[in-house]
């Protein structure tokens, strides 16, 4: 094998588990959809944040947003252009939904990062990335002791966007378009509990509207210190 050769990513146990244990709780759930493509354990919620939560949510993103801003050695310019929320996690129009989201997918609170808001106009996009750590970079000292790697991603539309805006992972073939209170929720690990690349995606260019969404990423420990 060539010293240049592209290293395995390493297996574990622990990421594994999560990753069992959460398609089984939301298999069994009978408002939760798998979709049907052996690349990825990928899930749909419908309707799991009524109007108001929503309403709410989206105030407080346009209140206290700032520009986005990416966690990379190498960071490109215009890749990603959306503004950002980080969304206090005991706040009383917070908490309900931050810890909702942990018992949807049965998942210890404490290894979720700070649920972030996200607003995209017109024109601004995500490009393709991954939402797990790269051990590679720079940044693995620190977030490894921070909790480690990122597992599960759990991501909720807050509302309708008249053109664009899409979340597509071309490598999974899943294109979803925004829609009021839709959860998505999909593992960023394979089953063996390695990173998974064919969990890529992206952001897509808002054409009209503007599209509002909040994210929520878990880590394979406690993230809370």
């Amino acid at each position: 094998m060539s010293l240049f050769a592209r290293a395995k990513p390493a297996t574990s146990k622990i990421r594994e588990l999560a990753g069992l244990s959460v398609a089984t709780r939301l298999d069994a759930n009978p408002q939760v959809r798998r979709a049907q493509i052996d690349t990825a354990q990928f899930y749909y919620c419908p309707d799991f944040l009524d109007a108001a939560r929503c309403e709410d949510l989206v105030t407080m993103i346009d209140a206290n947003r700032r520009p986005s801003t990416l966690l990379a050695d190498r960071p490109e310019a215009n890749f990603r252009t959306s503004d950002s929320c980080d969304m206090d996690r005991w706040s009383p129009l917070v908490r309900p939904t931050d810890e909702s989201i942990a018992a949807l997918l049965g998942l210890d609170a404490s290894h979720g990062e700070t649920m972030q808001g996200q607003r995209y106009a017109p024109g601004q996009q995500f490009r393709a990335h991954h939402d797990y750590f790269h051990v590679g970079e720079k940044y693995w000292a620190d977030v490894a002791k921070q909790g480690g790697q990122r597992t599960w991603t759990a991501m909720v539309y807050l509302n309708d966007v008249e053109e664009g805006g899409a979340t597509w992972f071309p490598q999974a073939g899943i294109k979803v378009s925004p829609k009021r209170g839709l959860l998505l929720a999909w593992n960023n690990m394979n089953p063996d509990g390695s990173p998974n690349d064919k969990t890529l995606h992206e952001g897509m260019p808002v054409v009209a509207g503007v599209k509002y969404i909040v994210t929520k990423w878990f880590r394979e420990g406690s993230w809370m210190q």
